[in-house]
C-alpha cells in the first residue's frame, strides 16, 4: 500500500468537468485533481452568453463563476487554463498537452485516472464557395470580426463590442443559441436574418409549435430564410455578404454561426477509445469509457434516448452538471448511483414566448416506428376570470397502449416552465398520461386554476385511453379532406371568418336537432368534427359517436390546424 495520493485528470471545465473535481474533492481530500482547460474561463455561464450581448447581463464578470484562483481557494484544484490537450496514450497512462503555444512538442502528464469533458466546438461552417479575394476562407473573417461563434466569453465580448458599429446582422442556424442571438441582437436595435436550414427554427418543436416561434420572431422584425445554407460569404471593409443558398444575398455587418456543435474528441488523438461516428465518446451507466481508467462526462458523451433507444447529443447544463457529480460517486465514492438517461428537458425564450419541451417529439417518434396518441390543449396559465390570463399551447406524446407518457412541449406567455417541469418530473416518476389527473397542483387565481393545463391534459388523455374520445390529427387533414365529412361545429361568425373547404357547418349547439342532416351529408363516411380549441367538437364528438356516426374530433382544433398548415388552407364562400 502507498501513501502517494492518486492524480486524478481533468480534461476540459465548465458544467461537466468542474462538476466531477470539485465533488471529487469533497470525498477525497488527499487527491491530486489537475484540471486542463483550453479556453481562458474554466467556469463560466455560457448560457447566459446571449444575454450579456443583449445588454440584460452589464457585467462581463457576472458571467464569470469560478476563476482558477477561487477553485484553489476553496477547494485546492489546480486548473490550468489555455492548456490543450492532444491526445491520450492509455497503455502508459499519460496525456500530451500543449502548455505553451511556442512548445515544439506537448508536455506529458501522467494520471491514476482520466476524465474526458472536451465538450463540442463550434466553427464557421465552411460555405460551398470560396470567400472572394482571401485565401485564408473563414479564418480571415473572424479575424476581421465579421463572423464569429457565440461559444465563450471572450465571443460574447467580441460581438457586444461589436454592435454598435454594425446595422444588420446574420445568425447562421436557428436552434437554441441562433434563436437566443438573434433576440439578443435584435434588442439591439440591430435588423436580424435567421438562415436555418431546416423547414423551421428550432427543429425538435413540432410544427404547430414552430410556427407560433416563427410569428414571434417575425413579429419582432426578424426575418428567417428557411430551407436555406450560406453558399459563400464576401468581404470587403465596411461588412460581408452572405449569399444562400436560395439565391438571396443578405449584406451584412456581423455574423453570428449557430450551426451546432461538434465532439471535441475530433481534435484529439485517442487510440482506443469507442466513439461513435460523430465522435461522441461511448460511456457506461457511470461515465467509464471502454479504456481502463478513462471516464467522460459532459457535451462529448453519448446519450441513450429513454423513449426511443437511438443514441444523440445532450448538450445541456443541468445533465452535465449531474452528470459530472455521479461520476465522482462512481470513482470515488461507496454507493454510487447510475447517471440516469436524459430527458432533454429545455426551455427557451423567445422575445414575449417561453418554449419549453420534454422527451421525445413527433418526427422522433414517428422515425423510431413507435404508435403515440397526441393531446393538443389550449389552456389558460391561470384562472381565466383572473387578469392576465395567457394560453398555454400544450402537447402531450404518449403511448395508446400502456399510457407511458413520450414526451410533451409547450409554448406561451407565461406558465409554460412550470408545466414542462410538472411532466418531466411525472416521466421520470414512471406516471402514465392519465395519472396526470391526479397530480395535486398548487392553485390560486393569480397562478393556476382548479384544473391545471397538466391536470387537463391527463383528462383528455384518459378518455383517449379509454376510448371515451377519438381524435384525428392537423398531420392527417389531407386524408380526412378526401375520405371524410368535415364537421365545423363552431358559431357563425367564426365560420364567416375562414373555414374549410368542402365542411359541413352546424354549431355545437344545434347539432342533435340536426343530426338527420349530417347522416345525410356524411353518406356512410367518417364524421371529422372541429371548433377552434377542441372543446366544443369533443361535445359534438359525444353527440354523434351517440348517433351511431364514426366521429373523432380534432386535437387542438383549429389554433393547431391553422398554426400546422397555415391560413392558406381556409376559404370564405358561403354555405
Amino acid at each position: 500500500m502507498t501513501d502517494t495520493p492518486r492524480r486524478i485528470l481533468v480534461v476540459g471545465g465548465v458544467a461537466g468537468g468542474m462538476s466531477f473535481a470539485a465533488r471529487a474533492r469533497r470525498l477525497d481530500e488527499n487527491a491530486e485533481i489537475i484540471v486542463f482547460e483550453r479556453g481562458e474561463h474554466p467556469s463560466f455561464a455560457n448560457c447566459g452568453l446571449p444575454y450579456f450581448v443583449s445588454g440584460e447581463i452589464v457585467q462581463e464578470r457576472s458571467l464569470l463563476v469560478q476563476t482558477p484562483a477561487s477553485l484553489k481557494a476553496a477547494l485546492n484544484l489546480d486548473v490550468r487554463v489555455h492548456h490543450l490537450v492532444q491526445g491520450i496514450d492509455p497503455e502508459r497512462q499519460v496525456i500530451h498537452v500543449w502548455v505553451d503555444p511556442d512548445d515544439t512538442e506537448p508536455t506529458e502528464f501522467a494520471y491514476d485516472e482520466l476524465v474526458l469533458a472536451p465538450g463540442t466546438i463550434t466553427g464557421i461552417e465552411e460555405p460551398a464557395g470560396a470567400v472572394a479575394g482571401d485565401d485564408k476562407g473563414t479564418r480571415a473573417l473572424m479575424d476581421a470580426h465579421r463572423v464569429t461563434t457565440l461559444r465563450t466569453v471572450g465571443d460574447a465580448a467580441r460581438l457586444a463590442a461589436a454592435v454598435p458599429n454594425g446595422k444588420t446582422a446574420v445568425v447562421v442556424g436557428g436552434g437554441y443559441i441562433g434563436v437566443e442571438a438573434a433576440e439578443a441582437l435584435r434588442m439591439r436595435g440591430l435588423d436580424v436574418h435567421i438562415v436555418q436550414r431546416g423547414a423551421h427554427v428550432l427543429s425538435r418543436l413540432d410544427p404547430e409549435h414552430a410556427a407560433l416561434v416563427a410569428a414571434e420572431l417575425t413579429g419582432h422584425g426578424v426575418r428567417i430564410h428557411a430551407g436555406a445554407t450560406v453558399s459563400e460569404y464576401r468581404v470587403d471593409d465596411d461588412g460581408v455578404d452572405v449569399l444562400l443558398s436560395t439565391g438571396e444575398n443578405v449584406r451584412a455587418e456581423l455574423v453570428v454561426s449557430a450551426v451546432g456543435g461538434r465532439p471535441a474528441t475530433l481534435l484529439m488523438s485517442l487510440p482506443g477509445l469507442e466513439v461513435e461516428a460523430d465522435g461522441r465518446i461511448v460511456v457506461d451507466d457511470h461515465g467509464r469509457t471502454n479504456l481502463p481508467h478513462v471516464w467522460a462526462v459532459g457535451d462529448a458523451v453519448t446519450h441513450v434516448d429513454p423513449i426511443t433507444g437511438a443514441n444523440r447529443a445532450v448538450e445541456l447544463a443541468g445533465p452535465a452538471n449531474r452528470d459530472g457529480r455521479l461520476l465522482a460517486d462512481a470513482m470515488l465514492g461507496t454507493n454510487p448511483r447510475p447517471r440516469p438517461t436524459a430527458l432533454g428537458s429545455s426551455v427557451i425564450r423567445v422575445f414575449d414566448l417561453t418554449v419549453a419541451a420534454v422527451g421525445a417529439n413527433e418526427a422522433e417518434l414517428v422515425a423510431a416506428g413507435i404508435p403515440f396518441e397526441t393531446v393538443n390543449l389550449h389552456a389558460n396559465s391561470h384562472a381565466g376570470y383572473f387578469p392576465g390570463a395567457q394560453p398555454i399551447h400544450l402537447v402531450l406524446h404518449f403511448s395508446p397502449g400502456d399510457g407511458r407518457i413520450y414526451g410533451a412541449q409547450a409554448v406561451g406567455r407565461a406558465g409554460v416552465d412550470k408545466r414542462i417541469d410538472v411532466i418531466a418530473t411525472a416521466i421520470r416518476g414512471g406516471l402514465r398520461a392519465d395519472d396526470l389527473i391526479d397530480l395535486d397542483l398548487a392553485y390560486a387565481p393569480p397562478y393556476g386554476s382548479a384544473k391545471d393545463p397538466v391536470n387537463m391534459a391527463g383528462m383528455v388523455a384518459d378518455n383517449v385511453l379509454t376510448g371515451v374520445t377519438k381524435h384525428w390529427y392537423a398531420r392527417d387533414l389531407a386524408d380526412v379532406q378526401e375520405n371524410a365529412l368535415i364537421l365545423d361545429v363552431r358559431r357563425r361568425d367564426e365560420w364567416d371568418a375562414g373555414h374549410l373547404p368542402g365542411a359541413l357547418h352546424v354549431p355545437h349547439t344545434e347539432l342533435r336537432e340536426r343530426i338527420d342532416e349530417v347522416i345525410a351529408a356524411a353518406d356512410g363516411r367518417p364524421v371529422r368534427a372541429h371548433c377552434a380549441a377542441g372543446l366544443r367538437s369533443y361535445l359534438a364528438h359525444r353527440i354523434l359517436t351517440a348517433a351511431g356516426l364514426d366521429s373523432a374530433t380534432l386535437s387542438g382544433g383549429m389554433q393547431t390546424l391553422l398554426a400546422t398548415h397555415g391560413k392558406d388552407i381556409l376559404t370564405h364562400e358561403e354555405h
